[in-house]
């Protein structure tokens, strides 16, 4: 990207910090991965794809969190505990027969993002498994309380592991 599309794009997040990150991409004919880099650094922190089994390994002691693979066809929501999982045939295979299940590409993560942000008129926390390409493979969201606020418990969690996997620059 030129540095003016990128100065447009991170100006443009800094003032719609809760856009769909994937239409912000689309519109801007840019990759997710280009939009949540153009968060203001407060509300971004992107580690390695290669701590992606980790990652696993912490959300699924989380409890119920919401699970959401965005495409341009579909958004698919999937609203309890994710599975433990472990690597075998190529794959990170989710470990349980029923409700979330499958074989995810775990080689193709080249990078974790951990976003805190404003989105519909409440905070947010996310974990964006970003692939090789530049998209987002799936999103983790903290999950709500009966309030509907961020888990406190999950959301420590959530910054335990954005600490491990991408700790906050020195200034």
């Amino acid at each position: 990207m030129l540095s003016t599309d990128v100065a447009g794009l991170k100006a443009y997040m800094a003032e719609h910090p809760g856009a769909v990150i994937e239409d912000v991409a689309r519109e801007r004919k840019v990759t997710p991965r280009a939009v949540l880099e153009a968060l203001p650094e407060t509300m971004v922190r992107i580690g390695g794809g290669s701590e992606f089994a980790a990652a696993m390994a912490d959300v699924a002691q989380w409890g119920e969190v919401t699970l959401i693979v965005h495409t341009d066809d579909a958004i698919f929501e999937f609203t309890g505990s994710v599975p433990a999982g472990e690597i075998g045939r190529g794959y990170f295979n989710l470990m349980q027969p029923k409700g979330l299940h499958g074989h995810l590409r775990h080689e193709r993560c080249a990078a974790i993002a951990f976003v805190e942000r404003p989105f519909m008129g409440k905070s947010s926390a996310f974990i964006a498994f970003v692939n090789v390409d530049g998209g987002i493979m799936f999103k983790v969201f903290v999950g709500r309380d009966e309030t509907r606020a961020l888990r406190s418990d999950q959301l420590q969690r959530f910054h335990a592991l954005s600490e491990r996997i991408a700790p906050a620059r020195a200034a």
